[in-house]
């Protein structure tokens, strides 16, 4: 087990490492994406979720959609949030890339996110309250002049399961649980010069499963079936389905699937306000005295 989350690690801290520098003006995010789940793959990984390139005030869980003609412009703030798993064994990371002339709150909130998450970690052991790490969170933001995004957290993983329960609170709230040995987290700061809350968009481009339903159409419950096969409850795209089924009737059988909450729509999110966020996000497994960072 421990060595599958280290493989994980390594294979996604590599690869954010060789995206991050490819990230440049023009460049269409369908390439992006595919460049880093490619690389997973051929790192000896999987992709445990859609790559997301969340652009200025989009703030997470934005990928390509089918034909998506996005590009990446000067003066743009991407956030590229991306994950691995060996054998369903996840590491989760993310940094921000500034793209040309960014202004100075840019840089001001992308140093207030990767210090935070530096903080923070430094804080990880067992017996520490969920509690304390928000707080850290939220007086290394504040002390930067910008705002965390109260509204977003990380997260325990387990094997199979990205969100297994337990959140990572960006803020200073009273959550007196105590951190085990043992537990794995994604701990991700989002630092913004705005109200500091995302709200929904109406787009849904990352999906997860969710239970089996009877299905009218027999094309429905072939997708479902190979979802469950395919992605077990990891999130995925519906770009990802297009490998294995024609566009148009797979664009019926996910309106049926989304109705009938055989499966679960990710909304992409933006900042409230409209404003720009940065996010520093590493996977730490919880030991006695410290953790181990496997995404560094």
């Amino acid at each position: 087990m421990i060595e599958s989350y280290l493989k994980a690690g390594k294979i996604v801290s590599k690869v954010r490492r060789e995206a991050a520098g490819i990230i440049r003006d023009g460049l269409p995010i369908i390439e992006l994406v595919n460049y880093v789940e490619d690389r997973i793959i051929e790192e000896g990984g999987r992709p445990a979720f859609p790559c997301n390139v969340s652009v200025n005030e989009v703030t997470a869980h934005y990928t390509s959609p089918p034909g998506d003609d996005s590009v990446i412009g000067d003066g743009d703030l991407v956030k590229l949030d991306l994950g691995a798993h060996v054998d369903g064994f996840i590491a989760d990371t993310a940094i921000t890339v500034p793209v040309g002339d960014v202004d100075d709150k840019c840089h001001q909130m992308m140093d207030a996110a990767r210090e935070a998450l530096e903080n923070a970690i430094s804080t990880i052991r067992a017996g520490v309250e969920v509690g304390e790490i928000g707080r850290v969170i939220e007086e290394t933001i504040h002390s930067h002049g910008m705002n965390p995004v109260s509204n977003l957290t990380g997260h325990s993983m387990e094997r199979w399961i990205l969100h297994s329960g337990l959140s990572i609170p960006n803020i200073n709230e009273r959550n007196t649980h105590q951190l085990e040995e043992g537990d794995v987290l994604a701990i991700e700061p989002f630092a913004t010069d705005g109200v500091g809350l995302v709200t929904d968009m109406p787009q849904t481009y990352i999906f997860r499963f969710l239970r089996e339903r009877p299905l009218r159409l027999v094309h429905a419950r072939r997708v479902l079936g190979k979802i469950r096969e395919e992605y077990h409850a990891l999130p995925f795209a519906q770009r990802w389905l297009e490998e294995y089924f024609d566009a148009k009737r797979l664009n019926a059988s996910m309106r049926m699937l989304i109705q009938s909450r055989a499966i679960y729509p990710y909304h992409v999110l933006r900042e409230k306000s409209g404003a720009m966020v940065a996010q520093w996000e590493h996977t730490v497994i919880v030991e006695e005295d410290g953790c181990t960072v496997i995404t560094e």
